[in-house]
């Protein structure tokens, strides 16, 4: 497809999601949800590099400030006011992600003496680590874009806040683990149980946070995560992260390119993670698709899940590219897994044309899910932005 026609309509999309969200209008109350902001951020800047035109660049840092206007302050049915992190209104908003970030979702959280559901914990809020490294990185996004450091200092605060809230060392003893889900707040957690991949996305964006924060003199005391880095390569060491789930697949070839582009510029020297991930993203393609799922009726398909697998499918050719200019960084092995993931690579298109179809996009499914589906849509079509760093 033509690149103009692509972006046209990546402008309508984004366009429609600003009104929408009530982001670009005072008509609507901002309806804010952090994983969708994450991506919105990126493709608005991705518009602004591709068109030159000062209004994405405007909607990308004031979906940034509505973001921390709305999700880092307590819900309005809640009787808790302010700043999630407990500042006062001033150094809240100076610092106004110390404390984290709310999901966004439609429901409170649970109470400490309410019975956990499985099924309605999906519905409520708090905060998911996997959530909040993708915001590390659109604020990481937002900063390289502009010049201005005050975003990696927000980006940095986030991760320091998350680190040592959803870290911790069992009662039992043994190794350093990570809680799913936590209360607003931060004071407990509402999930217990470890996400196969939040260890992984922690030392991989706090090491593409680390690479920024050097770009800046005197950036390098208060804004440090030496320690943070530490922790979590600890937590990855001998761990298999294959998944058959295809945003899971998505998210390992996302952290295998940002691991190329750091090993690259000297910020990592780890390229035998980058196999690693290689590895387990070809043996998770393949257990996905042994069941045909991509043919399946659009009433069992979520969009949003296949459409992070087009993401990352999207950054394989990139990945190739870098390696294969800079041979003497990477091993044969490592080469020869990138050439057998290629064969992969159109199904990104098969996945793009099935969701852009009119009439897929007025299934219950889609619907149910409509703004993270558009904007992830999105970025499948113009992923620069979000899969740089």
């Amino acid at each position: 497809m033509e690149r103009k026609a692509i972006t046209d309509e990546v402008r309508a999309i984004m366009i429609e999601f600003a009104d929408q969200t009530g982001l670009s209008t005072n008509q609507k109350p901002p309806r804010r949800y952090l994983w969708t902001d994450a991506f919105a951020v990126c493709n608005f800047l991705t518009l602004y590099r591709q068109t030159g035109d000062e209004k994405y660049r405007r909607l990308a840092l004031d979906l940034v400030d509505q973001v921390h206007a709305v999700l880092g302050r307590h819900r309005e049915d809640d009787p808790r006011t302010g700043w999630i992190s407990g500042f006062d209104e001033v150094t809240g908003a100076t610092h106004p992600t110390a404390g984290g970030l709310r999901i966004g979702k439609n429901l409170n959280e649970r109470k400490p003496d309410e019975p956990y559901d499985e099924r309605s914990e999906w519905d409520r809020d708090g905060q998911y680590f996997h959530y909040l490294t993708k915001w590390m990185h659109a604020l990481e996004r937002a900063g390289t874009a502009t010049g201005e450091p005050t975003y990696i200092r927000w980006a940095v605060e986030l991760a320091k806040a998350a680190h040592t809230a959803f870290a911790y060392v069992p009662v039992t003893g043994g190794a350093t683990r990570m809680y799913w889900k936590m209360s607003i707040d931060l004071s407990h957690p509402l999930v217990p149980s470890m996400g196969l991949h939040d260890p992984l996305d922690a030392f991989v964006t706090y090491n593409e946070l680390r690479t920024c924060v050097r770009k800046y003199p005197g950036g390098t005391t208060k804004l440090n995560l030496s320690g943070q880095i530490a922790e979590t390569a600890a937590m990855c060491e001998g761990k298999n992260f294959t998944t058959a789930d295809p945003l899971g697949i998505g998210g390992l070839l996302f952290d295998a390119y940002r691991a190329t582009q750091m090993t690259v510029g000297d910020s990592l020297e780890t390229p035998e993670l980058v196999e690693l991930l290689l590895q387990c993203s070809k043996s998770g393609l393949d257990a996905f698709l042994r069941k045909d799922p991509l043919n399946d009726p659009v009433a069992y398909r979520l969009a949003f899940r296949e459409l992070g697998l087009s993401i990352g499918l999207r950054a394989i050719e990139r990945m190739q590219d870098i390696i294969e200019n800079n041979r003497n960084l990477f091993s044969d092995s490592l080469f020869r897994k990138v050439e057998s993931l290629m064969e992969y690579v159109p199904l990104s298109e098969t996945i793009e044309r099935f969701w852009r179809d009119p009439a897929h996009q007025q299934s219950a499914s889609w619907r149910a899910h409509r703004d993270i589906n558009m904007v992830m849509l999105a970025t499948s079509l113009i992923p620069e932005e979000f899969l740089s760093i």
